[in-house]
């Protein structure tokens, strides 16, 4: 079922992430402060870091061309999921649980996005893309 609904809460879903995963790769390649403070505080080291920024910034690339790749996109949910948790628990063992707060939210809305992601192209990621 392809609602209108559906449609919106999923791209209102990427615009968020893109906006969230780019803003977040551009200040860590670029050397933010306050990115890269918390990051090493968190004891990930500098090329990691590089890394990172990379890959969000590609994933977000992915995720804003509409009705392509999307067993790449399906990648990129999973890279991402796998970011938020790392930060999440990252954060709860070195600063605390209150620091938590972004990776909840962040957490959630792609949680939503993914399953309105699985709702519209369930039939192009079985069969293959069109």
């Amino acid at each position: 079922m392809k609602t209108k609904t559906t449609k919106t809460i999923y791209w209102s879903g990427i615009i968020f992430m893109s906006l969230w995963f780019g803003a977040s790769g551009f200040f860590e390649l670029t050397k933010n402060p306050v990115v890269w403070n918390i990051t090493q505080q968190l004891g990930y080291p500098s090329h990691f870091i590089y890394i990172l920024g990379v890959f969000k910034l590609s994933g977000v690339l992915v995720l804003l061309l509409p009705n392509r790749l999307f067993r790449l996109k399906e990648w990129v949910f999973a890279g991402m999921f796998f970011d938020i948790i790392f930060a999440f628990f990252s954060k709860i063992a070195v600063l605390g649980f209150a620091t938590t707060f972004d990776a909840i939210i962040t957490f959630t809305v792609l949680s939503v996005t993914y399953v309105m992601f699985r709702k519209l192209h369930t039939p192009e990621l079985i069969f293959g893309e069109a």
